[in-house]
């Protein structure tokens, strides 16, 4: 609001590049435009906006980092677009620091020739196929899809085969309904013992070879406009060429969702933002027993504690930021940084919601979209608990997971 401090409280984006400033600002621009005025619509009525897709290709931002910006930048970027819409901010999230940032770091160079420039420039959309109906957070240890090395020419088991059958389900699949390709996990048949899974393996998986169904998740509380998918695997063939050879173990994959982990920090950071946004102005302007609501003493203190929250969860992703361009951050800070902001974030919007009364639970106010898709934030990129239990072994040496 004109005149009055910014939830940025404490300036973190002064500590940008005068042009990654400029490049957030151009951003700024767009969401504004672009993204604003119909994310309640596009939430409403669970539909994803793909004519915005070449307008989002336009800004030049898929994985910053790749392109020489800082990583507080790239952090910023998932932020801002969090603070308009979280739904776009997860597709942005899923396609570019997942499918494409995979590219980028297991990818061969005929892979990468084939599909980066494409998926950086959106067109081609990618999703990233690893949580299964019955594994989510013990995903790494109970895999069941699977994987089988084969000769095409026999049709039998070939461990120097040049096709790989793969034989399984995928749950919670953002993009899962329309993406062009798919990155799937699966453990590699022939690595294991008693048909357990050993090795896991990383596949291309073009959506529309056969063998694949898509099945899109309904009655979403939270994230409508992601188009979240059911995928089936049965019996499809996905050649040699397309499984990312520096992909043996989940160890390879903890690099990328470390990646994520942080993104959807900083989406939490995002959400804080726009909950005070939201209910400063409301506060400002909306009138009670004759006067403004911001001039009562308890809602001027539910104000500052959701801006301490979010000044808090930005100073912290802002030091994570600095270990990332030192190559320093590792999976216990990344985890805190997770189960400490998605916890602020919960306790934000809260009192956001609580600040509007009852048209906080219409999306007629932003403030009932914002609250319903914090609940997204708090739970996937590893459940606060699971977060938290990663950070709790480090600090003792014992693990309280299993």
């Amino acid at each position: 609001m004109n005149g009055l401090p910014g939830a940025d409280f404490f300036a973190f984006e002064s500590l940008l590049s005068p042009n990654e400033q400029a490049k957030l600002a151009e951003l700024r621009e767009f969401l504004a435009a672009e993204i604003a005025p119909h994310a309640a619509d596009w939430w409403n009525r669970a539909e994803f906006p793909a004519h915005i897709l070449p307008k989002l290709a336009a800004l030049e931002l898929s994985a910053p980092a790749q392109r020489g910006y800082s990583n507080l930048f790239a952090g910023l970027v998932i932020a801002e677009m969090t603070r308009v819409d979280t739904s776009i901010a997860t597709f942005f999230l899923v396609h570019h620091d997942l499918f494409v940032e995979s590219l980028y770091g297991f990818g061969s160079e005929s892979q990468k020739e084939r599909l980066l420039a494409d998926a950086a420039g959106l067109r081609i959309t990618g999703a990233f196929a690893l949580t299964e109906p019955g594994h989510g957070s013990d995903v790494a240890g109970g895999m069941e899809t699977r994987a089988r090395r084969i000769s095409s020419a026999t049709g039998k088991a070939d461990d120097g085969g040049d096709t790989w059958v793969l034989n399984g389900a995928k749950r919670w699949i953002g993009n899962g309904t329309f993406c062009d390709y798919m990155l799937v996990w699966a453990g590699d048949e022939s690595a294991g013992a008693d048909g357990a899974p050993g090795a896991v393996r990383g596949f291309i998986v073009d959506a529309s070879l056969p063998g694949v169904s898509r099945t899109r998740i309904e009655n979403k509380i939270a994230l409508r406009t992601v188009q979240n998918a059911d995928i089936v695997f049965k019996d499809v063939q996905v050649a040699e060429a397309d499984r990312f050879a520096g992909i043996n173990s989940f160890e390879d994959t903890n690099q990328l969702l470390r990646g994520s982990r942080i993104m959807v920090a900083w989406q939490a950071v995002g959400q804080q933002l726009a909950a005070f946004d939201v209910a400063r102005e409301y506060a400002v302007e909306r009138r009670q027993f004759g006067r403004p609501l911001a001039k009562f003493q308890l809602i001027q203190q539910q104000l500052v504690t959701m801006l301490g929250n979010a000044v808090a969860s930005m100073g912290m992703m802002a030091r994570l930021a600095q270990l990332q361009d030192a190559g320093a951050a590792d999976m216990p800070q990344v985890a805190l940084a997770k189960s400490y902001t998605s916890a602020r974030m919960r306790e934000t919007v809260a009192l956001g919601r609580s600040i509007l009364g009852g048209n906080g639970i219409v999306t007629d106010y932003r403030m009932a979209k914002i609250f319903a898709d914090a609940e997204a934030i708090f739970t996937y990129e590893g459940s606060y608990e699971i977060n938290t239990l990663i950070v709790g072994r480090a600090v003792t040496g014992v693990s309280a997971i299993v």
